[in-house]
């Protein structure tokens, strides 16, 4: 069983970042033509640093690796294809050509302010909005990778929140449905749940495992992970993994991440003998990872083929 770490967004080891944007207010006092090109001038700065970080990534053996949803200031604006993304198409296929080229796995998970089943009709349209630019960001990059989306809000109870999340997403572009997967949240939308609706939209199922410590009603991993896997069919699940910041605030994410319950974690699900990629979703971010990585080794037997990857027997 072969598994790959990754980590999220931004690199806290080099001094850079791709997530740079303007406010909607800076926006409009600067007038139309000044506003785009400060736009389009912050959008090729976040590309240029994009590729910095997948270089930097590419140096450490990082494979899997979450983008950062911020990448296009002011995604939403009107006339972003044509004003932004569309005038650097050149830059992001240079992108997308390296990813390849080093045959990177690159997912986005974009904020919770994506809600697909909302009750408020214009949370829903400029969710579909955005879920059709961060589609065409993709097309360009020549990435065929999954956009990670929470089933969303609880009104009116589970059920008809969950008839919400379908009736919405076949609104959706069918090429879009396809990029889509569901992901358990720590509050509302247990294991159960987002299964059952994943199946139902045939899309893939992204297991957060510390929701599901703090989300569940006595459940056991074991008995569900192959269901969860085998919605991915012919691709390599994903996994979240992060650590509860401390007993009171268990729903947040720790800096780091708590080796031996990663452990006791590999050694549950283990008996299923399926490929996965894990994303380290820690405040430290790759640090996080090379600490857990120099840990695994003393800890456990596990191979290790680079400096991100390792073989479970």
């Amino acid at each position: 069983m072969k598994i790959r770490l990754g980590y999220v967004a931004l690199p806290v080891s080099i001094p850079i970042t791709a997530s740079k944007t303007i406010t909607l207010t800076n926006y409009k006092k600067l007038g139309i033509k000044k506003a785009e090109a400060k736009r389009r001038k912050i959008f090729q700065e976040n590309l240029d640093h994009f590729l910095e970080i997948l270089k930097y990534n590419q140096a450490n053996d990082i494979h899997f690796y979450r983008m950062t949803s911020h990448l296009v200031p002011l995604l939403t604006y009107p006339n972003s294809y044509d004003n932004i993304l569309k005038k650097e198409k050149e830059k992001l296929k240079e992108i997308g050509d390296y990813i390849q080229e080093k045959k990177m796995i690159v997912d986005m998970h974009p904020d919770q302010y994506l809600v697909l089943n909302s009750m408020n009709q214009e949370v829903v349209k400029s969710t579909l909005l955005s879920l059709e630019y961060y589609h065409f960001l993709m097309n360009l990059l020549q990435l065929k990778t999954n956009i990670i989306l929470h089933i969303g809000s609880s009104q009116e109870g589970k059920r008809k929140a969950m008839k919400r999340f379908e009736e919405n997403f076949y609104h959706l572009n069918k090429s879009i449905q396809k990029r889509i997967a569901l992901e358990n949240d720590d509050k509302i939308f247990n294991i159960r749940n987002t299964l059952s609706l994943s199946k139902k939209l045939k899309v893939p199922m992204v297991l957060d495992y510390h929701h599901f410590l703090v989300n569940r009603n006595n459940e056991k991993i074991e008995d569900f992970i192959v269901d969860i896997f085998s919605t991915w069919k012919k691709d390599t699940p994903k996994i979240h993994f992060s650590s509860p910041k401390n007993k009171k605030e268990k729903r947040s994410h720790h800096d780091y991440i708590n080796s031996d319950t990663f452990i006791d974690f590999i050694e549950k699900i283990k008996f299923c003998n399926i490929d996965f990629d894990i994303m380290i979703e820690a405040k430290q971010k790759e640090e996080a990872l090379f600490r857990l990585v120099r840990e695994l080794k003393y800890k456990t037997n596990y191979l290790f083929l680079d400096e991100t990857t390792f073989i479970v027997k």
